[in-house]
């Protein structure tokens, strides 16, 4: 049994989340998938949709497609990013917005209220969703999902280093790593399991990110003893970041290996009661 709970804008605008309630304590997030930018914010924009886009990121709806709870994000970051600070939450200037030019103009103070706003409201209703879910089950593990670009200086250019790049990098830096080891051992190793494309994945822990964003920071601090957010960040092996083409059996396998986490981590709740 699911039920569905949509943010609408005023003005009939596309939903900007979609929350699909599960009967689990296992929460799957994709807060950077949105590409919708609000017309106001639009006329101001310099920034292209290509290199805006390069820059969100695409189809971790999908990613988290199997997961009981979903809670997804249609707006996107360059209008407000959720997984910032609220007062970060709008890129004011290019070092907040990797040296890009978003605006053509500054946006007005009531753009900008209104997209902080919509950042209260977020988190506002994540705490509901998640004092719900607390209530019902203990505890619960919040899987945060993004993506990253490693080709940043040109379509044909040398990838990252794999070193510096795992294709699953898994951030921890901000919850209490002890108190949720088992959870977060049992997570990782259930993913290096799996084959993507026939060869090892590679998954590591605070790598290219240290898991400093927002949303698990919100968690962690408001759910201190119960929640623990796990922010997973996949390389963009599953499409060309220039072109914005998927692959989409890529995308498929890693769908399916991340789906077979929630049973684990159910499972390792359970045991720490």
């Amino acid at each position: 049994m699911y039920k569905t709970i949509s943010n609408i804008d005023p003005g009939g605008s596309p939903a900007s989340w979609k929350i699909r309630l599960g009967a689990s304590p296992i929460i799957g997030t994709a807060i950077h998938s949105g590409t919708n930018v609000g017309d106001a914010c639009r006329s101001l924009m310099s920034l292209s949709d290509t290199d805006r886009r390069r820059e969100e990121d695409p189809f971790t709806e999908r990613f988290i497609a199997d997961f009981p709870t979903q809670i997804v994000v249609h707006r996107s970051r360059f209008q407000v990013d959720l997984n910032r600070a609220r007062e970060a939450a709008v890129y004011m200037s290019p070092d907040q917005s990797w040296g890009l030019e978003v605006w053509r103009e500054q946006p007005a103070e009531d753009i900008v209220r209104e997209s902080l706003a919509f950042h209260d409201a977020f988190y506002s209703e994540l705490n509901r969703v998640l004092a719900d879910i607390e209530t019902r089950y203990g505890r619960f593990v919040l899987v945060d999902v993004h993506s990253y670009n490693h080709r940043r200086d040109g379509p044909v250019s040398k990838p990252m280093s794999r070193d510096l790049a795992p294709d699953i990098n898994i951030g921890t830096s901000s919850m209490d790593r002890q108190r949720w080891a088992l959870v977060v051992e049992a997570f990782m190793e259930t993913l290096r399991g799996h084959s993507l494309n026939g060869e090892p994945i590679d998954v590591r822990e605070n790598v290219s990110f240290q898991g400093k964003g927002e949303q698990t920071r919100f968690v962690h601090t408001n759910f201190p003893e119960t929640g623990c957010a796990i922010a997973v960040e996949f390389k963009k092996i599953f499409m060309d970041e220039w072109s914005g083409k998927p692959d989409w059996g890529t995308i498929e396998q890693l769908r399916a290996i991340l789906a077979s986490t929630v049973p684990v981590l159910e499972s390792v709740l359970r045991g720490m009661r």
